[in-house]
């Protein structure tokens, strides 16, 4: 047996060398799923702090009205503080009062550039903002190198940032994905075209997964819309997520756009309401289809940046700072808002303008990295460096 295939057998058997000596990596038993909400959702709107009169006085067009039974465009309070916005009423509202959702207000990153393409990056990245960027190392690849048992998979069209590095990972974009457009006999030929070479694994484990991602979804199209309204977008590709991850992986990152709301947002009706009920629909979805499962889920929602605190003059909001993160599961302790707060006033606004951050995104899920897969301050340090985990006691 050569070097390379040891490696390949030890690697096999979960085992990792580190200075000479031989240590088994934490098994993926959980499944996790990274929801990315692109563009910059606004959080203001979505955990509202109806507890705050300088929300109402900042937002004259755009504020959710304070809870009242009787209307049904009003928030629903989670506390004496903050409320749920009504579009997500029958969705998440449910598990947050069964205590398996939580959300982390002034959540973010230390990236200052307001630029949906510098702060996405920095967040798929997971890198120290200011230093020199690897592009081919984002924090899932990171993730899944440091555990075994994984199996993990992208349903975006390209490979994201976040997966970069580490093994091949597969990626499906489930929203347009139908028959194959490469029947069996012309994949046999490609196959054919690369065996013997160093591309022939990868090719011939790409139409294997392709394959078998077609078949699940295709038995299963059928029940899909279950009776609802036309599902679409995330809502349909929830439901195929949950079926996949329910049968054949455990770490998973799926991105939705459209949260860039410049321009006549809405308040407890309009654009933004209507795109958070097509969301809470998804993730509805999503948590029936994993069924049993569930218990051992946790899904992770999370957008660049914030949106500013004060409204613009287009009844929309401009590119902001903190923002607020959702951690939803069978197993979370939940039903909380969690993490530092502040007073949603003008004095605690981050340069007169946005939320501040005071939980940072890497330390939140170093912190929820190490209690789902029991991750040593080595394993942590290697998929953030430099980063104190921060155990809001999540799971």
């Amino acid at each position: 047996m050569n070097r390379r295939d040891l490696i390949r057998a030890v690697g096999a058997l979960g085992l990792t060398t580190v200075a000479g000596r031989v240590w088994a990596a934490p098994k993926a038993e959980a499944r996790l799923l990274v929801v990315f909400l692109r563009g910059a959702y606004d959080a203001a709107n979505v955990v509202i702090p109806t507890g705050s009169d300088f929300y109402y006085r900042s937002r004259p067009n755009l504020a959710v009205a304070r809870p009242d039974p009787a209307n049904p465009a009003a928030a629903l309070a989670l506390d004496a503080d903050w409320s749920l916005h009504p579009a997500l009423r029958d969705t998440i509202l449910p598990l947050y009062a069964k205590g398996q959702a939580a959300f982390v207000p002034f959540a973010g990153t230390d990236d200052l550039t307001r630029s949906h393409f510098e702060t996405q990056d920095t967040i798929e990245l997971g890198q120290t903002v200011g230093a020199s960027r690897d592009y081919n190392s984002g924090f899932m690849a990171r993730l899944a190198a440091e555990l075994t048992r994984v199996r993990p998979i992208a349903f975006t069209d390209q490979m994201p940032l976040v997966f970069r590095g580490g093994e091949s990972v597969p990626n499906i974009a489930l929203a347009t994905l139908s028959k194959p457009g490469i029947d069996e006999r012309q994949a046999k030929l490609i196959a054919a075209m690369y065996r013997d070479t160093p591309l022939a694994g990868a090719v011939n484990e790409g139409f294997r997964v392709r394959d078998a991602v077609y078949q699940t979804i295709s038995a299963h199209q059928d029940q899909a819309d279950r009776g609802a309204v036309s599902p679409k977008g995330f809502e349909v590709s929830a439901r195929r997520i949950g079926r996949l991850m329910r049968d054949q992986f455990n770490l998973g990152f799926v991105d939705v756009g459209g949260w860039d709301t410049h321009v006549n947002q809405g308040a407890g009706t309009g654009y933004l309401a209507d795109r958070l009920s097509e969301l809470g629909r998804g993730l509805a979805g999503f948590t029936e289809e994993i069924g049993a499962g569930w218990s051992d889920t946790v899904v992770v929602v999370l957008s660049e940046f914030g949106r500013t605190f004060r409204e613009n003059g287009n009844r929309g909001t401009d590119h902001g700072h903190g923002s607020v993160y959702w951690v939803l599961g069978g197993g979370v302790k939940g039903g909380r808002i969690a993490g530092p707060q502040v007073r949603a006033d003008e004095a605690h606004l981050f340069q007169n303008r946005d939320y501040p951050v005071l939980t940072d995104y890497r330390a939140l899920l170093a912190g929820l990295f190490q209690r789902l897969y029991g991750l040593d301050q080595a394993s942590l340090r290697r998929v953030f460096v430099d980063v104190t985990p921060a155990d809001l006691a999540l799971v």
